[in-house]
């Protein structure tokens, strides 16, 4: 947490966090309901779009990503991803495979973290 505002020594930018519910309809009375969301300054926005495209560029550069992966490339999508997966199974039909198709869904796979900013950091320890 930022006591000290020193952005040049402390590595720490000021934010204004408010609590959200995290779906329309829970009850308000929990705070297990909210999510944190924070409202960045204008620096802060800066140098992450800074150090996202730098990475982008690393990881680009060094095909570090499998070629069959949509999310977080350029002129991909879930369509695009769906589209492949259907293709897939088409093409094992075609020549006779079985196939088979297990879906997940991860809506509300990270509501199950805690929030709370001590108890985060000690459990990324």
């Amino acid at each position: 947490m930022c006591n000290n505002y020193d952005p040049y020594h402390s590595g720490c930018f000021p934010a204004v966090i408010c609590p959200l519910l995290k779906k329309n309809g829970l009850d308000s009375s929990h705070l297990k309901n909210y999510r944190s969301v924070s409202n960045l300054s204008f620096l802060s926005k800066l140098l992450e779009r800074v150090a996202q495209v730098l990475l982008q560029a690393f990881i680009d550069s060094n095909t570090l990503k499998p070629v069959t992966q949509s999310a977080y490339r350029q002129y991909h999508s879930t369509e695009t991803a769906v589209t492949k997966l259907y293709n897939d199974m088409l093409l094992a039909t075609n020549s006779g495979q079985l196939t088979a198709l297990f879906l997940l869904d991860l809506m509300a796979a990270f509501d199950i973290v805690d929030h709370i900013y001590d108890l985060l950091l000690l459990r990324l320890e």
